[in-house]
């Protein structure tokens, strides 16, 4: 990688080398931030990112370009299938980015503390999961100092405030969402939606609570016409009795309708976001995503020992539902710990439906806050420009 490439920049900040080190754990979720983030570094502000993935299968499923190969160019990245062992003489970018303290290879490690030495050293960040605890505004942009090399590391933490990293957002965006062709994206995906039903998109973890979510649906005052991407929650779909939900097999019962979707791509799942009035979501990337969608939303945290994903949970809840009425806020957080906790939501759904409209203005007025804030690579790039010590 050079330090320079010929490409105008459209931005005020010094075009650098960047290497983004991600190891596949989360599904989908820590390959599609970091894919998210290096295609905005590269197109939009024009910088050289070098991504480095241990699962290149995850990758090909949300962007389909991409081939199993171990050096590629997609989308103006360099992407590179990260090797058991690295070679001592690996070239070093400016900025590296280990995303979820997936810790860098030691001969990386080392080829960085010769770059110190040389009086160079690169800026070193560890790009934090989301949360929005409030330790995480005390934290974000902490350093440290390795014992062995002398490196300074910075952590970057996203998150929902002016105190912390942000989200990625793209700059066209919110322009993109807002001129999308809603009847043109159900036509390429095969659906044509049910009459005067709410549409809703189904993306989750397996939950047992799907059996009371299916039954609420059935019944539900307003018809449900539900999208499922294929996906783990299909699984607990099919373990229902008399369902056998399959691609071109759709269920119907009741005022429910239920359709598989193919595994959608990156730029597809945003738009089915756009599409629906109601997406339930998962992890960290299709989270944000269905913010940036400004539409009711239902978040299934990833799992944690000792239920610590439950304060996470509240913590955003918290924020979200801020000077919110009691009588919505408490009907949204009981449906949303409903669906983390693996409990009955057959009455959470009716309850909340009838106050369908505060959950509409509540999403749109979170958008609006989160809009307002710098977005995450930004932050980045402002962060790489500091002078490093």
């Amino acid at each position: 990688m050079s330090a320079h490439i010929n490409s105008p920049n459209t931005n005020s900040s010094t075009i650098r080398t960047w290497d983004i080190f991600c190891r596949v754990i989360d599904n989908y979720g820590d390959i599609g931030v970091c894919w998210r983030l290096a295609r905005q570094l590269a197109t939009e502000h024009q910088q050289q990112v070098r991504l480095w993935v241990d699962d290149l299968d995850a990758l090909i499923r949300i962007w389909p370009d991409a081939l199993k190969i171990d050096q590629q160019i997609l989308a103006g990245v360099e992407v590179r299938h990260w090797p058991p062992a690295f070679a001592a003489d690996i070239d070093i970018a400016q900025v590296v980015i280990e995303a979820f303290a997936c810790d860098i290879p030691d001969a990386y490690l080392q080829a960085m503390a010769a770059q110190k030495r040389a009086g160079s050293a690169p800026v070193w960040i560890n790009l934090e999961y989301l949360s929005a605890e409030s330790w995480v505004e005390d934290c974000h942009g902490m350093t440290s100092i390795h014992p062995a090399t002398g490196l300074r590391k910075t952590f970057f933490f996203p998150g929902f405030s002016v105190k912390t990293g942000g989200l990625l957002r793209e700059q066209d965006l919110i322009i993109c969402r807002d001129t999308f062709d809603k009847r043109l994206f159900l036509d390429q995906i095969n659906i044509i939606q049910r009459d005067e039903s709410l549409l809703v998109s189904l993306f989750a973890y397996e939950n047992p609570a799907i059996a009371s979510l299916l039954a609420a649906w059935i019944t539900s005052p307003q018809p449900v016409h539900c999208l499922v991407p294929q996906g783990k929650i299909l699984t607990s779909i099919n373990q229902q009795p008399g369902i056998e939900l399959a691609p071109g097999k759709p269920f119907i019962q009741g005022n429910l309708q239920l359709e598989v979707i193919p595994f959608l791509t990156q730029r597809q799942y945003d738009q089915l976001l756009w599409a629906c009035d109601i997406n339930f979501v998962r992890g960290e990337d299709s989270f944000v995503r269905a913010q940036w969608a400004g539409k009711p939303f239902v978040w299934h945290i990833y799992p944690q020992e000792e239920q610590v994903h439950l304060i996470k949970l509240d913590a955003f809840l918290d924020k979200f539902l801020a000077e919110k009425s009691p009588e919505f806020a408490g009907k949204l957080r009981g449906t949303w710990h409903h669906w983390n906790e693996d409990k009955d939501l057959n009455n959470q759904w009716a309850e909340l439906l009838a106050l369908f409209p505060n959950w509409q203005q509540a999403c749109r007025d979170w958008h609006q806050q989160l809009v307002q804030q710098p977005d995450l690579a930004g932050q980045l790039l402002a962060l790489a420009d500091k002078p490093t010590l």
